[in-house]
């Protein structure tokens, strides 16, 4: 059984087609929760260890082969107004959510000597990607388009790339800052939605929304126990990571009632507030 899981792992993550992709995340996820209630999983991350360290290159994490990529300031911008405007913003929201899923998948392969809640806790994200993309592509069905049918651009997966040699860095600039956006720009989205009358969609990132707040919390809780086991002060640590990675700063507004949900401390909400 445990050498089996470590391989599901590694197929999920290098899977290139969608429908396989969201089923074998699904079937590790039970897989992994029936290992748990067994008392095994603690036995089983130690015993594997060494998986972790020889983890498959970054650039064969699988995507779907009919993705266009493109340039960020290449990808077109459309109102919600109309129909095609509307598939296109959910089209932009599913690759997201699909490149979350590899995300999640990536924390767990690639890095090792976590505690196994690490492990636990990014599986666990990994599943809930794989259920909102399932929602928001049958919502992109229903406006009558298909993933792959925009352009889509490679910004969160080159954080991703970016910050593969440290997982500390990985959990500050991942959840904390690039998926934390998310929580900043969600609500102007469905304002918009909501006056072209799609409440639908206003009620599918209803689901995302909240389940995003637990997913930064998650990313804030790992960048902390990094922190705190290497003796190092985490708003020291942020701060030269922002430097170093956004020297112009984060880009606001900012959502402050969800950063707070998600466990950003006081002191950081109140430079969030400047």
């Amino acid at each position: 059984m445990l050498k089996p899981l470590f391989e599901q792992l590694r197929h999920a993550y290098l899977e290139t087609d969608v429908d396989q992709k969201l089923v074998q995340t699904f079937a590790l996820y039970r897989d992994w929760l029936a290992l748990e209630s067994s008392d095994s999983l603690p036995e089983c991350v130690l015993l594997h260890a060494d998986y972790f360290q020889d983890v498959a290159a970054i650039d064969a994490v699988g995507m779907p082969n009919t993705i266009a990529v493109v340039q960020g300031a290449k990808v077109a911008k459309r109102g919600v107004a109309t129909r095609e405007g509307r598939a296109a913003m959910m089209h932009a929201i599913a690759h997201i959510e699909f490149n979350a899923i590899n995300l999640a998948l990536d924390a767990m392969q690639r890095f090792s000597d976590m505690p196994i809640q690490y492990y636990c806790d990014w599986l666990r994200v990994a599943a809930e990607e794989a259920y909102h993309f399932s929602l928001v592509r049958g919502h992109l069905r229903f406006l009558g388009a298909e993933y792959g049918d925009f352009p889509v651009h490679r910004g969160l997966w080159e954080m991703c790339e970016r910050t593969a040699h440290d997982v500390m860095a990985r959990m500050a600039l991942v959840p904390r800052v690039l998926e934390a956006r998310g929580l900043d720009v969600t609500p102007g989205i469905q304002k918009k939605l909501q006056q072209a009358g799609d409440f639908n969609a206003v009620n599918l990132l209803d689901i995302i929304y909240r389940d995003e707040i637990g997913h930064v919390a998650i990313g804030n809780h790992w960048f902390r126990a990094c922190c705190a086991q290497r003796g190092l002060d985490t708003m020291a640590v942020f701060d030269a990571l922002l430097q170093q990675f956004y020297p112009k700063g984060l880009m606001g507004p900012f959502n402050l009632e969800a950063r707070e949900q998600a466990g950003f401390s006081a002191f950081e909400m109140a430079l969030f507030a400047q």
